[in-house]
């Protein structure tokens, strides 16, 4: 089993120390910034051997030279992307399968967000980092793709186990549950997990990692191809598409 460690970096984000310890590898998924890394391995003296990202984007990739040239890390990222992702070593995409230490790794392709997207699910430790497709609640703007591109994309991955841990990369979920309310009202489960949300954020607590099982109940975003969710933005069922792209239309200015 990996242990993750979870480190909160800039205003939102999440960056993740993960080790395996069989090997004694040691990754850090999509940093954003390098200082908090390091001063969290040098505070566990582990030493780092990975970087693992997800896309590109400056708040998941600014770390990567830092890192790379300190600690002669390897760089892993999407092969559809690699133009983009500073030091990239090893390029994988949809159907892979890359072991960190003696721990395999599925990758997925998951275009939308960015064109080059991708996630790793290690499925032994119930883990899923996914960078910015899946936040609880929500999912990221569609910046690169298309409404289809990350409606497939939120389709392949909510169809993993209930009980994987699902490791997005920013503490978005209070505000996702204020614009869910809007468009699933009467939704058990979106109100159930509102109310732990809350809780939680009253405490100082993240809402991150949550569960797959828990996200495809009560997220709009995986839920559009509900005749309820359809109905409530005034849509008929059978085109789950259009349903997901009114529902990200709605979010974008809300």
């Amino acid at each position: 089993m990996l242990e993750i460690v979870q480190i909160p970096v800039l205003s939102d984000n999440y960056v993740y120390l993960v080790r395996e310890p069989a090997s004694g590898a040691v990754g850090v998924v999509d940093p954003a910034v390098a200082e908090p890394v390091e001063a969290e391995l040098e505070r566990r003296r582990w030493r780092l051997t990975h970087v693992l990202n997800t896309h590109h984007h400056g708040d998941h990739v600014g770390g990567n030279q830092r890192l790379k040239a300190r600690y002669e890390a390897t760089v892993v990222g999407p092969r559809a992307d690699r133009a983009r992702i500073p030091g990239i070593d090893v390029e994988v995409g949809e159907g892979d399968e890359y072991r960190f230490g003696e721990a395999p790794a599925r990758v997925f392709d998951i275009p939308g967000h960015t064109r080059g997207h991708i996630a790793y699910w290690f499925a032994e430790s119930k883990a899923l980092f996914c960078g910015d497709t899946i936040f609880s609640l929500g999912c990221g703007r569609v910046f690169e793709g298309t409404p289809q591109q990350m409606w497939s994309s939120l389709s392949k991955l909510r169809g993993l186990p209930d009980d994987t841990r699902v490791y997005c990369a920013h503490e978005y979920t209070q505000s996702n549950a204020r614009f869910a309310r809007t468009v699933d009202p009467d939704n058990p489960d979106l109100m159930r997990r509102i109310a732990e949300v809350d809780r939680l954020r009253a405490a100082g607590r993240p809402t991150v990692p949550s569960l797959m099982g828990e996200e495809r109940r009560a997220n709009p975003f995986l839920r559009a191809d509900q005749p309820a969710l359809a109905a409530a933005v005034g849509l008929s069922a059978g085109d789950p598409v259009a349903v997901f792209a009114e529902v990200r239309r709605r979010k974008d200015v809300f």
